[in-house]
């Protein structure tokens, strides 16, 4: 399984050339509430938008429902980063990587603040 980040969907929904999605592909992501959040609240209105918000909905979520703990390990990312030197831009992205953590999954992506976090912590990154 890997966890795909809001970066790489966006850049995959934005037409970006070098995603191959073949179907093999496709049953080895996984996604988390965090990142459905940002993908379905930037759709844009229209039929070809309603069919990825359907498909997207399907996917296997992780982490589902999110409990204290978990936000209290992104917390702690966050504060871990700080110490040693990283400042991460965002919390959302510490909260996606301790569901990553938990679940023992890489996330994929195209931001700077996972290749931070994984620097710092066991955070695999693809």
């Amino acid at each position: 399984m890997i966890l795909v980040d809001t970066s790489v969907w966006i850049e995959m929904l934005g037409g970006r050339p070098g995603y191959d999605m073949r179907e093999e592909v496709l049953p080895l992501l996984v996604t988390c509430a965090p990142v459905m959040q940002e993908i379905v609240q930037g759709l844009r209105p229209g039929a070809e938008s309603e069919t990825f918000r359907r498909a997207f909905l399907a996917m296997p979520v992780l982490g589902d429902p999110l409990p204290l703990s978990t936000f209290l390990a992104a917390a702690e990312i966050y504060r871990q980063g700080r110490r040693k030197g990283f400042t991460i831009r965002s919390s959302v992205d510490c909260l996606i990587a301790a569901i990553a953590l938990e679940h023992k999954v890489p996330v994929w992506h195209r931001d700077r603040d996972f290749a931070a976090i994984a620097r710092f912590t066991a955070l695999e990154t693809v």
